[in-house]
Formats: structure tokens, C-alpha cells, sequence
């Protein structure tokens, strides 16, 4: 397989994920998305969730103008200072949803931001709220469902919070 088509298939793994999980979350709570990169996840998500409180996590923001959150849903700086200081704010148990995208090149890196990230996004999430991202997660108080979504094993993961 090319990069090219790894990376259509990455994207319309993203895209299917985030339309499925748009009409699966709860009707409230809140939107997160990790890692906003060019802003395309971001404009999908509100244009799918008009309405919704979508926040916004991302180190350096760099994404087309028209793909940058409002200033008061915009979280930057580094997620593990970030995110904990975001809990203390709205709460445990928060999130109907959030989609992680924030990979590297490098595995083994990527494998352990996701242990490090893992009880913090875990700690967000409601009793059935999604979580969707682009590698495996360690999320024991949650439901590995990748394999209900229709997406090819290892292209994206899903979890459901138990309870």
C-alpha cells in the first residue's frame, strides 16, 4: 500500500468514526478534541455538533484561519499541564466525546504519550462517552468497541467509559 492510500485510508477512517460517534454520543456534555494540527477534525466536528461546547487542546496552534476555535475553547500548551488544570475546571466525567489525534512518526513515542494521556482523558469522559483516537489507548474503566465500528482493525480505536 502507498502512503497515499494509507493516509485516505486514515482519513476516512476519521471521518466515518466522527459521523458514527456524532450520532452515538449523549446530548450533553462536552466535546474535546486533542491534538487540532490544520483544523480539519475541528471544522468536521462542529459542522456535525452545531451547538455543542467543543474545546480544543493543542501545543502550538497552526491551523487554517477558519479552523481555529474561539479564543474561550482554545486549551494551548502541552496536555499534561493543560488537561489536569481543564479536569479541576468542568469537572470529571465531563465529556460525551473526545477524539485524539496527535501522533508522531515515531511508535514508541506515540505508545507511551498514549499510557501517559490515558487516566487523564479517562478521568473526562461520562458514563457512555466515546473516545476515538488514532492508536491504542490504556482505558480500563472503558470498552475497547473498535471492532463494532466497521473500521479495519488498527486503522482507529474507539472506547466507551463503562457505567
Amino acid at each position: 500500500m502507498t502512503r497515499l492510500d494509507s493516509a485516505i485510508r486514515r482519513l476516512t477512517a476519521q471521518r466515518d468514526l466522527l459521523d458514527w460517534a456524532s450520532r452515538e454520543i449523549a446530548p450533553t456534555g462536552l466535546v474535546l478534541e486533542v491534538g487540532l494540527g490544520n483544523g480539519r477534525t475541528y471544522d468536521h466536528l462542529r459542522d456535525r455538533l452545531p451547538g455543542r461546547d467543543i474545546y480544543v487542546f493543542e501545543r502550538s496552534p497552526a491551523a487554517h484561519p477558519d479552523c481555529i476555535p474561539p479564543a474561550d475553547r482554545l486549551i494551548v500548551g502541552d496536555v499534561f499541564e493543560t488537561v489536569p488544570s481543564f479536569i479541576e475546571r468542568v469537572g470529571p466525567g465531563s465529556a460525551a466525546l473526545i477524539h485524539v489525534d496527535i501522533g508522531t512518526g515515531d511508535e514508541a513515542l506515540n505508545r507511551a504519550l498514549a499510557q501517559r494521556l490515558s487516566p487523564l482523558l479517562e478521568t473526562l469522559l461520562q458514563p457512555g462517552g466515546l473516545l476515538l483516537g488514532d492508536r491504542a489507548f490504556d482505558l480500563p474503566g472503558a470498552t475497547d468497541i473498535s471492532a463494532r465500528t466497521g473500521v479495519a482493525e488498527g486503522r482507529y480505536y474507539a472506547y466507551r467509559r463503562n457505567g
